[in-house]
């Protein structure tokens, strides 16, 4: 299906297999966003407080700091046993965290199953990396990245249906169940390709180190965007519930609706950002979210009103982050993963740090309190992204 959407200048074997890759990672995706709209039921079934369910999300995003270490080992690995492995670890976390019975079993099941989407995540970005050039690889990557908001729309909403009818656990065992399915598909029909540490040493890839005086301005972008919009993730559903009281079956309508704001973005950032400039796109995106989370910082106690700024700051997010991903693919050379890897442990960092941040905060000054650290931190990423720096460096080795 997708691959009608890429012409003939791209290899066949990305027109064949995107669609497969795509919707293995809508699912994995799925089991990883399925906790954050969900966090207060979870934490009442669980028997502990929002603060401390927050707590057990930052620890499953501060074990996303071994991604470097796992794009070396991505690296070495085939990238059909890259994806099939990732996603069936995706499934084993899922499982686990559906049948936790206390909050640190349930933090180690996110653990795994983060970890584990981090190595399809990279698997999947090599795969794109050894066959797409970096000046088009902005297109594909935007096409795979439909799966983040798919993942929301279709997958997300699916379990939180599930959720409404039965529990959060038979939700996480939905995602296992659908993220298993895919694995298997995966390991069946994507072709066998060579590890690169099975070359030849004449024909391995040399090493590279990491140009830092090109690298830092991507990272620390990586690192304020994703702190950003995690001060909007693990809130909205709480504010929505606390401010409206909106149940799991509401929070699943709204969670479909902002997935197809999502898609939408990604759609465009697959369309535009090879032609506007990554880095340029990921700035504007960033920019966008700036004065959409201050209106809702400040004007939040309309239902209608805070869905569409909800809407508009997604939309900024998504094409800022689909249109900076390819940039960690191209860090280093002849190692896609390793690259790309530093910039998801970025990502952890902030995504860590504002969990624990913004539930405090609004636990103390409701929604406005993480919405104005958002507009800070968005503000940080529009400003690391436009810097001159990025494009003389990045973008000059393509």
């Amino acid at each position: 299906m997708l691959g009608r959407l890429v012409d003939s200048s791209y290899p066949d074997e990305v027109r064949r297999h995107i669609t497969l890759m795509t919707v293995a990672r809508v699912w994995a995706n799925a089991c990883y966003r399925f906790a954050p709209p969900f966090l207060a039921v979870i934490a009442r079934d669980l028997d502990v407080s929002l603060d401390e369910a927050g707590l057990a999300l930052a620890v499953s995003e501060v074990a996303g700091l071994l991604s470097p270490l796992m794009g070396r080992v991505v690296d070495r690995l085939s990238r059909r046993v890259a994806t099939g492995g990732g996603l069936a670890g995706v499934g084993v976390g899922a499982g686990l965290a559906a049948a936790s019975q206390g909050l640190w079993i349930f933090a180690i099941a996110l653990v795994v199953l983060n970890q584990s989407k981090i190595v399809f995540d990279l698997g999947l970005a090599s795969w794109v990396a050894d066959h797409v050039p970096y000046a088009k690889r902005g297109r594909i990557v935007g096409l795979t990245e439909t799966s983040w908001a798919l993942g929301l729309l279709i997958g997300v909403s699916a379990l939180g249906v599930v959720t409404a009818l039965s529990s959060w656990r038979f939700g996480f065992v939905g995602g296992a169940i659908a993220v298993a399915a895919m694995g298997a598909a995966v390991a069946l029909h994507l072709p066998a390709d060579r590890a690169a540490a099975h070359h030849a040493p004449a024909t391995r890839p040399p090493k590279v180190p990491l140009d830092w005086s090109v690298a830092w301005r991507p990272v620390l972008g990586a690192f304020v965007l994703m702190a950003s919009s995690q001060c909007l993730f693990v809130t909205f559903g709480t504010w929505l519930k606390d401010e409206f009281g909106l149940g799991a079956a509401a929070l699943s309508a709204v969670t479909f609706t902002l997935g197809g704001v999502e898609l939408v973005a990604s759609i465009t950032a697959a369309r535009r950002s090879d032609a506007l400039g990554k880095e340029a796109s990921a700035a504007l995106g960033a920019a966008v979210m700036i004065p959409a989370m201050l209106l809702l910082a400040l004007w939040h106690e309309q239902l209608a009103v805070g869905i569409v700024l909800l809407a508009i700051t997604l939309l900024g997010f998504e094409f800022a982050i689909v249109s900076a991903l390819p940039i960690g693919t191209h860090l280093i050379p002849h190692a896609p993963a390793r690259g790309l890897g530093i910039m998801l442990a970025a990502s952890t960092v902030g995504r860590a740090g504002t969990s624990v941040a913004a539930t405090r905060l609004y636990t103390a000054h409701g929604v406005a309190g993480p919405m104005l650290l958002g507009v800070a931190l968005a503000a940080a990423a529009a400003l690391v992204f436009s810097g001159r720096g990025l494009r003389g460096g990045v973008a000059a080795r393509v």
